[in-house]
């Protein structure tokens, strides 16, 4: 869940704590300083996966170049920044806001669908589009970064299954079923105590069939922002292992936008993977509550923002809105990289090393992560922490990635298993 949709998550009544941003971040400029020969080693051998980066709001609003070698440029992506993080494969989040989408919530997702493809197409040399685990590990051997996309919400499928397959077709390769806004057939944890709101106790028979659908075309189910009761179902529902592409744990961080111990043994008894959210508010208790005691005033500011903008008849930009969520932020200090740590090492105790992974949220939280993490530059910093926490290499190349790895190809599997059981003659 990014920073900038918790602040309008806010706007929009949803009950979501406000996430405040940090201040400005100079970028980051990794060097060996720090990282061991043996953690450099383990690092630079492994598959490195990321579940979700919002970067494609940069891409489509500010015209964002992920080439770019600006030096002042504060974001989490560039393709500089991947290749000195290592980082071999990204799930480039496509999400809609559904306050200022009402009515065409599908053009902004194919708008967003597209910005990913434009950027690999000016960049062939670098980056390359990405639909299986085959192409993940293709990319890996051709030293490019391996460019996937998943939906941030359902509302994009306009209750239409047909479009869930086009997007499918156009390379989608996971959906949230929810955002911070409960849809028309999954509730959400964002809305969920909003007595405004219309839930339906978890899935609808409609959300059960998305689920199914979602398993026969091989798109992965993600279990990131949905109520406590929509999880359980999707558990119930799916034939194939699902992930929380950007989440952390509840016992951590009591966000209800976290796990509980429950839910991640549930993941791990259903095969899933459950990828750590790097923002801050998920990751410490402490900056969550300290995020809480100035969301009102903050929400505020965004919103006399918006109006502003609005009543002048005026875009609202992107840019603008994360200006003034880095003000806010400087208020709040960021918690050490070891909360990030914890929270990796809690959830792979508790569900299995099979069962934890990176969802960073690189780009969607205005900065709010730990200390040191500034960008993907800075990943070799995990697997040296992890390196000290007494994690063997196979583990390690897990957690950055094999982990993932594993859970997309038994979905292909599934998907496969299924398509061919729909055409046999016996199924007809």
């Amino acid at each position: 869940m990014t920073h900038r949709k918790l602040l309008f998550s806010v706007l929009a009544l949803l009950g979501s704590c406000f996430a405040v941003a940090q201040e400005p971040i100079k970028p980051s400029n990794v060097s060996d300083s720090g990282i061991s020969a043996k953690a450099r080693s383990i690092h630079d051998s492994a598959l490195i996966v990321d579940t979700h980066a919002d970067t494609p709001q940069r891409f489509l609003d500010e015209n964002f170049d992920i080439g770019s070698t600006d030096p002042n440029d504060i974001g989490h992506i560039s393709l500089d920044k991947a290749r000195r993080g290592n980082l071999g494969a990204e799930f480039f989040s496509i999400w809609v806001y559904p306050e200022t989408n009402q009515g065409h919530f599908a053009q902004r997702t194919f708008d967003l669908i597209d910005s990913v493809y434009e950027q690999a197409a000016r960049h062939p040399d670098r980056m390359m589009m990405a639909f299986s685990v085959a192409d993940i590990e293709r990319a890996h051997k051709e030293h490019k970064l391996a460019a996937l996309m998943g939906i941030e919400g359902g509302h994009s499928i306009e209750n239409d299954i047909r479009l869930l397959r086009d997007y499918y077709r156009l390379g989608v390769r996971y959906m949230t079923l929810s955002w911070s806004n409960t849809n028309e057939w999954a509730d959400s944890s964002g809305d969920i105590n909003d007595p405004k709101v219309q839930h339906h106790n978890g899935l609808t028979a409609f959300g059960k069939q998305v689920v199914v659908e979602m398993n026969r075309l091989g798109m992965m189910v993600d279990i990131s922002h949905v109520s406590d009761r929509t999880f359980w179902d999707a558990i119930a529902t799916t034939k194939a292992p699902l992930i929380a592409s950007h989440s952390s744990s509840r016992l951590l961080s009591n966000h209800p936008r976290n796990m509980t111990d429950d839910m991640l043994r549930a993941v791990a008894k259903n095969g899933g993977v459950v990828d750590v959210n790097f923002y801050s508010g998920f990751l410490d208790e402490n900056y969550r509550k300290a995020s809480e005691e100035i969301r009102k005033e903050a929400g505020e500011a965004v919103d006399a923002y918006i109006q502003r903008q609005k009543t002048e008849g005026k875009p609202v930009p992107y840019t603008e809105i994360d200006r003034i969520e880095r003000e806010w932020a400087a208020k709040i200090p960021r918690p050490p990289l070891s909360s990030l740590i914890d929270n990796i090492d809690h959830i792979a105790k508790v569900a299995g090393v099979d069962h934890v992974g990176l969802g960073s949220d690189f780009d969607g939280v205005a900065g709010a992560t730990p200390e040191g993490m500034n960008s993907a530059a800075d990943l070799p910093k995990i697997t040296q922490a992890l390196v000290d926490r007494g994690y063997s290499a196979g583990d390690i190349h897990k957690i950055l990635g094999g982990n993932l790895l594993r859970a997309f190809r038994e979905v292909e599997r599934v998907s496969q298993e299924m398509q061919a059981e729909s055409t046999s003659p016996t199924a007809k």
